[in-house]
C-alpha cells in the first residue's frame, strides 16, 4: 500500500487472528491462487459471514491505523454525546430479550423490519424454542409461521436454523462472548455481534446501523465516503470516545435518529444538539413545525 504507515500480517485465518482490529481500512489479499489460476475475491471488509474459504488458503491482511482525530472534533463529539445522554437517559435496545441467545435471535430477525414487529413475535417464538438446541431441532414450517410477520421469513428461517446448529455444534449451545467467535456464526456480522456483546455481555462496541451512520455523517464525525462503510465508520467514531462509552454512544445516536434526526425530514428546530451540528438546517428550523416531527419511539 502507498501509505507508509501500513502494516502487514500473514495468517491462514485473518478473521480469527484479528489482524484488522483498530484499523480504519482493511484489505484481504490472497497470497496464492486457487487451483486452475483463479483468484478468490473478498470485499474490503472483515465483516464476513463465513471463514471456511479463508481457512483453505493463506492470506495477507494489510491494515492502516486509525488516524488521530482532530482535537476540536473530539471535543464537539463528546459534547454532543453528553447532551444526548441527558436527553435520552434511558436509551437502550428496543428489542425485547432476557439472555444472550434471545438477543442474538431477535437481532437477526430485526433485519428489514421494525423492532416492534420482532417484539410482537418473540414471546411465542421463545416459548416454543427457548434455547439453541430447541431452535436447531425446529420444524421449518412451524418456525416460518412464527416469524412470518417480520418479513423475509424463509431466508430468516434458513439463518436461524443454521445459527442454532452452529451454536450447538461449536459452542455447546451457548452464545460466545467474543467478537472473533460471533462473526463466524451464520448470519452474524459485526453489527449484530456488537449489539450482543455490548448489551448482553457488557463488552463495549459500536453498532453501526442506518441511523448511526446517518447521524455520524450529519454530525461531521465521518465524511460521506466513510459513512458508506460500516467498519470504517465504527473505527473512526470509536477513536472519538473512550472505549467504555462505545455501547452507550451507539444507543444514543440510534434513539436520536429514530426520534428527531429522521432520514427524510429531521426536526432541526427541536434538536438538543443543534448548536453543535454542522448539518443544522437540513430540516425545519421553526420550533413549532420541528416539534411536530418529534416522536417518542421508533416507527412501528
Amino acid at each position: 500500500m502507498e501509505d507508509s504507515r501500513a502494516a502487514e500480517a500473514v495468517s491462514s485465518s485473518p478473521l480469527n487472528r484479528g489482524a484488522w482490529r483498530n484499523t480504519s481500512s482493511v484489505t484481504i489479499l490472497p497470497s496464492r491462487s486457487r487451483p486452475g489460476g483463479s483468484v478468490p475475491q473478498f470485499p474490503i471488509s472483515p465483516d464476513l459471514a463465513s471463514v471456511a474459504t479463508l481457512d483453505t488458503y493463506s492470506y495477507r491482511v494489510v491494515t492502516s491505523p486509525v488516524p488521530r482525530p482532530d482535537t476540536a472534533l473530539v471535543r464537539r463529539a463528546r459534547k454532543i454525546n453528553r447532551v444526548l445522554a441527558a436527553t435520552y437517559p434511558d436509551a437502550h435496545p428496543e428489542l425485547d430479550f432476557r439472555n444472550p441467545f434471545e438477543l442474538l435471535v431477535v437481532t437477526v430477525l430485526s433485519a428489514q423490519t421494525t423492532d416492534r414487529r420482532v417484539n410482537a413475535v418473540s414471546p411465542a417464538l421463545f416459548a416454543a424454542y427457548p434455547d439453541a438446541a430447541a431452535l436447531a431441532a425446529a420444524d421449518r414450517t412451524e418456525l416460518e409461521g412464527l416469524i412470518r410477520p417480520t418479513g423475509f421469513f424463509r431466508a430468516k428461517t434458513d439463518s436461524l436454523l443454521a445459527l442454532a446448529a452452529a451454536l450447538v455444534e461449536r459452542f455447546d449451545g451457548e452464545v460466545p462472548g467474543r467478537l472473533d467467535d460471533l462473526v463466524t456464526l451464520p448470519g452474524v456480522g459485526r453489527k449484530t455481534a456488537n449489539v450482543v456483546l455490548g448489551n448482553a455481555f457488557g463488552v463495549p462496541g459500536i453498532t453501526v446501523d442506518t441511523h448511526f451512520a446517518r447521524l455520524a455523517e450529519r454530525f461531521g464525525w465521518v465524511d460521506s465516503a466513510t459513512a458508506r462503510h460500516p467498519v470504517k465508520t465504527e473505527h473512526a467514531v470509536g477513536a472519538l470516545f473512550p472505549r467504555r462509552e462505545w455501547t452507550d454512544v451507539s444507543q444514543r445516536l440510534i434513539w436520536h435518529g429514530r426520534r428527531r434526526c429522521h432520514a427524510r425530514k429531521p426536526a432541526c428546530g427541536a434538536c438538543p444538539v443543534a448548536r453543535w451540528c454542522p448539518s443544522y438546517g437540513i430540516g425545519p428550523t421553526d420550533p413549532v413545525e420541528a416539534e411536530a416531527l418529534v416522536t417518542t419511539q421508533g416507527r412501528a
